[in-house]
């Protein structure tokens, strides 16, 4: 669950693995008193209502594909519905196994009662249809109800659909991909270009691997039972706007700068001063009170020009860091940007380690520096977070078979450790133990040197105002992206700069508290 930092009421987006979403149905069912047929029937209307809003009646041919459990019960009802509205429709039945489920049957025959032409029985790759570019295809295939490998025929059939490169609708999961794990063949699994999905977000939406398969996601309220979503632990937490607001804490009016902590920023070597600019800047801009950067002889005059607000002490070497003395105690400690792997260099991170009791977050060669020096590890501060791209993650921990193995081992590194990892990417992912966050802001534009700088003084800004390690990893992974939201408005991904992304944490702020146009909502059946 999320941390609790105000007293703000506050909405959590949960994601549910397919054994949760299968027990929501159940429970469902009992609480409300009505039948899985009944359900399907809402579920399926809702899928129908937003398609109709949308195509209007146009003449659209409308392919639906469907397998033989219930995401193919989905697309009979939404066949049906179509059907009775007028729209030019064709119905396929993926015909891989003996066996239907109930609610299939019952809405074949529901299909079929109606259907100007009754559905096709495709077996083979002999009778795949064709299917034009500017058509339109309905995928309800599988769904999250694919638990064993696909028949090699259907594999061709989801190629044929591909290859069509038309408009591509997903019933709730696109078909081929497992709703828990990676799939085993990459190229049996649709591509579609919308996926529409019931009550929850599932994970495969956020991972790499497996998000690549659907441009587009939404999510319809089917109307399952509120009391076990809420009382449901989630294998993972959405991170957005109201989940942030939860945790943010407003300035109050006899604040002073000693209010919002000191935070310590120490990194840099000859030629990565840069990387402290960005990290000291950005501490000082998410609201630290004071910021004191500790860098090597080479970069002060760079730092002290660059950041006048902040404070700076050097090393006695001119190109690296031999140690680090300082006089004070931090609120934070933010550490790693640009520090170079010198052998002196390790050794008084080692010893700085030994000494520092406070919350640090530590980035770049600092993680370099823990995966070459694995016994550094248990001198980590409790709650330390780490800040990993893709490679320093592979250092750290190993190679990984799939996203799903990548996170498993986190988890395991963060419950060893007793640490909070960001692993960096589309969908920055948060590790506390076994708690998952996913961050929803941020761009590909993002992808660009020093913006992992600019994180790494976010964070330890915020903690250094009093967050807890945990809050801060979540309110700061959310502004950073939601600074690059911002930013690209002016400067389109190609030409973002993490310098874009400093300059734009007030902007991020100030839209946390804006309220979102009204939406016009689909037209009921």
């Amino acid at each position: 669950m999320l941390p609790i930092e105000s007293s703000k009421t506050k909405k959590e987006v949960k994601i549910f693995s397919a054994a949760q979403m299968r027990m929501a149905d159940q429970v469902t069912i009992a609480s409300q008193k009505i039948t899985s047929t009944e359900l399907m029937e809402r579920a399926a209307t809702q899928i129908f209502n937003l398609l109709h809003h949308r195509l209007q009646g146009a003449p659209i041919p409308i392919h639906v594909f469907c397998g033989l459990g219930n995401n193919g019960g989905d697309g009979l009802v939404i066949s049906r519905l179509l059907v009775e509205h007028g729209y030019h429709v064709k119905t396929y039945i993926v015909n891989f196994s003996d066996n239907r489920s109930k609610d299939f049957l019952e809405n074949y025959d529901r299909l079929k009662a109606i259907a100007p032409e009754w559905p096709t029985q495709l077996k083979s790759a002999e009778q795949l249809p064709d299917i034009k570019p500017e058509d339109m295809v309905i995928d309800a295939i599988f769904g999250i109800g694919l638990n064993r490998k696909i028949v090699p025929w259907v594999i061709d059939l989801i190629q044929h659909i591909n290859a069509a490169r038309c408009f591509t609708l997903s019933i709730d999961v696109p078909s081929g991909i497992y709703a828990d794990r990676a799939p085993e063949d990459p190229e049996g699994v649709i591509y579609a270009s919308t996926t529409v999905t019931f009550q929850l977000p599932k994970l495969i939406f956020f991972l790499p691997e497996t998000g690549k398969y659907t441009q587009d996601m939404e999510v319809i309220d089917i109307g399952l039972d509120r009391k076990f979503i809420v009382e449901t632990p989630g294998v993972a937490e959405l991170i957005g706007k109201n989940e942030v607001l939860s945790l943010y804490k407003p300035r109050h009016k006899y604040a002073h700068k000693g209010t919002y902590g000191h935070c310590l920023l120490v990194g840099g070597s000859y030629g990565k001063i840069g990387s402290m600019v960005l990290a000291t800047e950005a501490a000082l801009r998410i609201g630290a009170g004071l910021a004191t950067a500790y860098i090597p002889e080479c970069g002060y005059t760079t730092l002290q020009t660059r950041v006048p607000e902040a404070m700076v002490i050097t090393d006695d070497e001119d190109d690296y860091i031999t140690e680090i003395a300082i006089d004070f105690e931090p609120a934070a400690v933010g550490i790693g940007v640009g520090l170079g792997m010198h052998e002196k260099t390790i050794q008084a991170f080692g010893n700085f380690l030994d000494a520092i009791k406070v919350p640090a977050v530590i980035d770049a060669d600092g993680i370099n520096m823990l995966a070459t020096q694995p016994e550094l590890l248990a001198k980590i501060p409790e709650n330390t977070i780490l800040t990993p791209h893709t490679g320093e993650l592979k250092r750290l921990i190993g190679e990984w078979q799939n996203d799903f193995d990548k996170i498993d081992k986190v988890k395991a590194l963060s419950k060893k450790y007793n640490c909070i990892v960001v692993i960096k990417g589309p969908n920055t992912m948060i590790v506390d133990k076994e708690q998952l966050y996913v961050n929803t802001s941020g761009n590909p534009g993002m992808a660009t040197a020093g913006s992992g700088d600019v994180l790494t003084g976010i964070l330890t800004g915020l903690i250094a105002q009093g967050y807890h390690p945990v809050s801060a990893a979540i309110l700061g992974v959310y502004l950073h992206g939601s600074a690059g939201d911002v930013s690209i408005q002016k400067t389109g991904y190609q030409s973002l700069l993490a310098g874009d992304l400093v300059t734009a944490i007030g902007s991020a702020y100030i839209e946390l508290f804006k309220q979102p146009a009204p939406q016009t909502p689909p037209s009921q059946a």
